[in-house]
């Protein structure tokens, strides 16, 4: 990265397209081993994605995400998106290649990019991604950004820690991220097995 870059991001978004003013937002679920997920688009892409325990609370998620938006059920024009978003969830391997309608700063998006970059299994840190879009001092608003991300596991805020590589809130071996990363060291695990078996096959 050129080290006297220094780029402007614009900070403000308007309401209505952050709020869904107008538009219609298409959602349904898909089950997963983490529960159940809700995936919901737009025209342009996956605009929001939400793991829980039912649909009610789920959609309950998505109203105050979207409140100005009409949201439609759908369960046919999704299933492109839906299988691809659980499959991620069951191996979130690699970046997340189907399209999203990313709604937020300039910054913020910046983050939720730079956040994608990270590896399964492994973890940042506020100040490395601070660093890595050319905003060394903007920490705070970094945690701000990834606390705000609407996309569960595929835009993975989860693998990122503070600089001393305790997880958000506490809760040691019970915090869902130490769960979610621990969760993901198994499944690269798994595949670098079943990788040898094949190999060895």
């Amino acid at each position: 990265m050129n080290r006297n870059f220094r780029p402007e991001f614009r900070f403000d978004e308007a309401p209505s397209r952050k709020h869904g003013e107008g538009e219609e937002i298409r959602f349904g679920f898909g089950k997963s081993s983490l529960g159940l997920v809700l995936v919901a688009a737009s025209e342009k892409g996956i605009v929001s994605v939400s793991i829980g325990a039912d649909q009610t609370s789920l959609m309950e998620t998505l109203q105050q995400e979207f409140p100005s938006a009409h949201l439609v059920r759908e369960r046919g024009t999704l299933d492109d998106f839906i299988p691809r978003v659980i499959d991620f969830v069951e191996n979130p391997v690699g970046t997340f290649d189907q399209p999203l309608d990313l709604r937020g700063t300039d910054f913020q998006k910046s983050v939720w990019r730079a956040v994608q970059q990270i590896p399964a299994g492994q973890t940042s840190s506020y100040s490395e991604i601070a660093g890595k879009i050319g905003a060394p001092k903007a920490i705070r608003a970094v945690a701000s950004s990834c606390s705000k991300s609407k996309f569960a596991i595929i835009v993975p805020c989860h693998r990122v820690l503070h600089k001393d590589g305790t997880p958000c809130g506490g809760g040691g071996e019970n915090n869902w991220q130490v769960v979610l990363i621990a969760r993901e060291v198994r499944v690269q695990q798994a595949n670098g097995v079943a990788k040898k078996k094949r190999k060895s096959g």
